[in-house]
């Protein structure tokens, strides 16, 4: 096997959460243009929708799956539909979630508690719910989407529920990878920084808000979904990364440094 054949996912299943915009559709259409057919879980069904029609032109299989990744029986749901439709499940990018900026001193409990649901419970829940199919294949590969949110404090704006969530995501990761290693489940995250996409571009394209996010970076410019990430995730996802677990992957245009 080429060292380029070990970045191939044909014949593999992903199931992707928050797929149907932004950094998972980008993600889900570099896994299926590596090979893999993708599930694309969402609550937006018409943007779920699209992704898949995105994913077909590529000449994989699709599927779409409305659920909601803070509740465990519509969890189950995610991965009894895939291993029905296509008897295994190899890959999760656990990639569903949202941020939201509130001071702390103003922070109603109820979004505090939400904004954790959804982006750190959520994570628990899925990849709980898909290791042990992946354990009766023999492995898998689970990808957790974070943030350098995890480790740098955002300056433009007050995200201190995001930013514990985030964190809390990295350390899920290493230790559901030392947990699952045994398993051949090998779990990573992802830790994006500030990337364009269409449900932030109003924002992002704000001169004060481009002048920290993009101008006091290294590269600057905006990180762009699929060009951007699609590599990371498609590395984490292959063969080419399988003595890699418990990584945090930095994909920030340098501007954590």
């Amino acid at each position: 096997m080429g060292i380029l054949d070990r970045f191939s996912l044909v014949g593999k299943t992903a199931v992707v959460t928050g797929a149907g915009k932004g950094l998972g559709q980008g993600m889900s259409l570099a896994l299926a243009e590596a090979g893999a057919d993708v599930a694309i879980v969402e609550l937006d069904m018409p943007a779920a929708e699209e992704t898949a029609a995105e994913i077909r032109k590529r000449g994989r299989k699709a599927l779409t799956i409305k659920a909601d990744v803070t509740i465990p029986d519509e969890v189950a749901t995610i991965v009894a539909n895939v291993v029905q439709e296509w008897r295994r499940l190899d890959i999760l990018v656990n990639n569903a979630g949202y941020a939201q900026p509130l001071s702390a001193l103003d922070m109603p409990v109820q979004d505090w508690d939400r904004l954790l649901a959804v982006d750190l419970k959520g994570v628990f829940l899925c990849s709980k719910a898909a290791a042990p199919q992946m354990i009766t294949q023999g492995g898998g590969k689970i990808i957790n989407i974070s943030s350098m949110s995890a480790f740098h404090v955002n300056r433009d704006a007050d995200y201190s529920h995001y930013n514990a969530a985030k964190a809390g995501v990295v350390m899920l990761t290493k230790s559901l990878a030392v947990e699952w290693a045994r398993h051949r489940i090998y779990v990573n995250s992802i830790s994006p920084g500030y990337f364009r996409t269409p449900g932030n571009a109003a924002r992002s394209d704000n001169p004060a808000i481009r002048a920290i996010r993009v101008d006091q970076g290294v590269i600057k410019r905006y990180g762009q979904a699929y060009e951007d990430l699609g590599g990371t995730v498609v590395y984490l996802a292959s063969d080419a990364s399988n003595f890699t677990t418990g990584c945090n992957l930095v994909v920030d245009g340098g501007y954590s440094l």
